[in-house]
Parts: C-alpha cells; sequence; structure tokens
C-alpha cells in the first residue's frame, strides 16, 4: 500500500473510532446546525443523521463524511471530550492574526530591550 494510500486509512480508522453520536450532536448545536442541514453539508440523507445520533449502525462512509464535514468547520474531536475549536482558516482571518502576532512580538521586543537596557536592578529579573 503507498505511502498517501496508507496515511488516508490510518486518518480514516483514527475518525472512526474518536467520532461518536455525541459528538455530533454537540457539534451541531456548537455550529447552530439543524439535522438537515448537516445532511446537505455533508452529501448524506437526513435519515442517517438521525440514526446515527440516536446510535444505530449507520456506514463507515457516513461516520467519515459526517466527522470530515463538522471538521471542515474547525472542529476537532477527541474520545471522552465534547468537541473543541481546531486551528482552522476557516476561524482565522490571516490578516488579524499576522497583526496581532506583531503586536505581541512588538511588545516582548521592547520588554525585553528595555529590561536589558535599564541601569537600575529590576526585582524578580524583569
Amino acid at each position: 500500500m503507498s505511502s498517501l494510500a496508507m496515511s488516508s486509512f490510518v486518518e480514516q480508522q483514527i475518525v472512526l473510532h474518536q467520532f461518536t453520536a455525541k459528538h455530533s450532536v454537540q457539534a451541531r448545536a456548537m455550529l447552530g446546525w439543524s439535522r438537515e442541514h448537516l445532511a446537505i453539508q455533508a452529501g448524506v440523507a437526513v435519515e442517517a443523521v438521525q440514526q446515527f445520533e440516536n446510535q444505530y449502525d449507520v456506514g463507515d462512509e457516513t461516520r467519515l463524511a459526517l466527522a470530515f464535514r463538522l471538521e471542515a468547520e474547525g472542529l476537532a474531536f477527541f474520545p471522552g471530550f465534547a468537541p473543541g475549536w481546531g486551528m482552522s482558516a476557516r476561524r482565522f482571518d490571516t490578516a488579524t492574526t499576522e497583526h496581532a502576532a506583531q503586536g505581541i512580538i512588538s511588545r516582548l521586543i521592547g520588554a525585553t530591550s528595555s529590561s536589558l537596557d535599564s541601569p537600575t536592578p529590576q526585582p524578580n529579573g524583569v
């Protein structure tokens, strides 16, 4: 099996073991999505979403479609935890992030240079 196919297979197996019916319900609530909206977005039948969320057996393809669609919105899933926001370009505007990072860097550099240049000792190494 090629490494690309193997990584895809491994990724799918991880998703299948991490993504639960409870995750689906919680993720929809976080996004404000109905079952119908999730079904349309994931390209599956509404009945498939209902069955999955009611903990009935559904095909792996359905579970993967739901998980991948919700992950595309920036959600991350881990066993035993509610969904959380992961890193996603969809949730973070690059320009805003870069601007904020520059501000933080400027403050750090300014604080460091002022403390190094200070002729008087500072408490706690500041």
